[in-house]
C-alpha cells in the first residue's frame, strides 16, 4: 500500500465531545477506504505530539476551525518548503466550521471524508504573524465586533424592520486610530495621520494591504510580501479570533495545502 494509501486521522477532543456520532462516521468512512492510524489526543500537547509522528502518512483532521488552525500553525512552525496538505473532516456547529466552509472543505461528515480519500490537494494563502501566529483569512485591524448571525424572519422583526426603515437611526462616527503601516518597507501611514482601519488579506502570493483613512475617504493601497502595523496597542481580529494588544505586529505572505474536492 502506497504512502498515499496511509492516513494519520488526528481526532480534535472537541469534537467527541460536541458530535460524537459525526466522528464515527467520518472514521469509519475513512477506514473502510484507507490504512488510516486513528489518534485520540487529550489536549494541544498530545495533538502537537502526534503530528510531529506523522512520518509518510498523510494528514486527517477531525473538529472545527480551532483544530484547522492549530494544525497550520504547527506545521508552519516545523519551517518545512515542502510541508504536506492537510485534509479535514469538519465537527462542530455552523459557526464554529465557517472558516472550513469558506475555504471549500465539505461540512457533512461524509462528503467530507471521501473528498480526504478522492479530493486533490491545492495551494492556498496565509499569513504568518513574528509571533508565531498564522492567519488562514483576513485581518482587520483594529479588531472589528464579529458579524452576528441573522435570525429566522418573524412577525415582531417585520415590524421592526418596518420601524427601522421609518426612523433612520444616526449612524455612530468612525473612531480614528494612529497606527504606523508599512508594506515591504514602504511607508503607507504614519502615526501623525490617524486611520479609521487596516485590513490586510493574503492572495497570489502576496498580501493585499488596505489603509482607510476616513469615511468616503479613498484607502490606501498596496501589495507586499511583509506587511508590519505599529501603534499605541492595539488589538486585530483574524476570522473570529481576536489577538492583542500589541505595539507592533508583522505579517508575511505564505502558502498552505488544503485537500479540497477535484475539480
Amino acid at each position: 500500500m502506497s504512502a498515499a494509501d496511509q492516513l494519520l486521522v488526528v481526532i480534535d477532543p472537541v469534537a467527541r465531545r460536541i458530535d460524537g456520532e459525526s466522528v464515527r462516521i467520518a472514521k469509519d468512512v475513512l477506514c473502510a477506504g484507507a490504512q488510516a492510524k486513528i489518534c485520540w489526543p487529550e489536549g494541544v500537547e498530545e495533538f502537537s505530539r502526534a503530528l510531529a509522528r506523522r512520518g509518510s502518512r498523510r494528514l486527517v483532521v477531525v473538529g472545527d476551525d480551532r483544530a484547522l488552525l492549530r494544525t497550520v500553525t504547527l506545521l508552519q512552525q516545523e519551517r518545512d518548503v515542502c510541508a504536506p496538505a492537510v485534509a479535514m473532516v469538519p465537527v462542530g456547529t455552523a459557526p464554529l466550521v465557517e472558516l472550513a466552509r469558506s475555504l471549500g472543505v465539505p461540512t457533512g461528515a461524509v462528503a467530507a471524508a471521501r473528498t480526504v480519500l478522492e479530493g486533490a490537494p491545492r495551494r492556498l494563502d496565509l499569513l504568518v504573524d513574528d509571533s508565531g501566529g498564522v492567519v488562514l483569512g483576513d485581518l482587520c485591524i483594529p479588531a472589528a465586533p464579529p458579524v452576528a448571525p441573522s435570525a429566522a424572519p418573524t412577525v415582531w422583526g417585520t415590524c421592526r424592520s418596518l420601524v427601522r426603515t421609518l426612523v433612520r437611526a444616526p449612524v455612530p462616527a468612525a473612531v480614528a486610530h494612529r497606527l504606523r503601516v508599512e508594506a515591504d518597507g514602504v511607508l503607507l501611514s504614519d502615526l501623525d495621520r490617524p486611520v479609521v482601519g487596516v485590513s490586510v488579506g493574503a492572495g497570489g502570493g502576496v498580501a493585499h494591504v488596505v489603509v482607510s483613512p476616513g469615511v468616503g475617504v479613498p484607502g490606501v493601497r498596496a501589495r507586499a510580501r511583509v506587511v508590519t502595523v505599529s501603534g499605541d496597542g492595539f488589538r486585530y481580529r483574524a476570522g473570529q479570533v481576536v489577538a492583542g494588544p500589541v505595539r507592533t505586529r508583522t505579517w508575511t505572505a505564505g502558502t498552505w495545502t488544503l485537500t479540497l474536492p477535484s475539480l
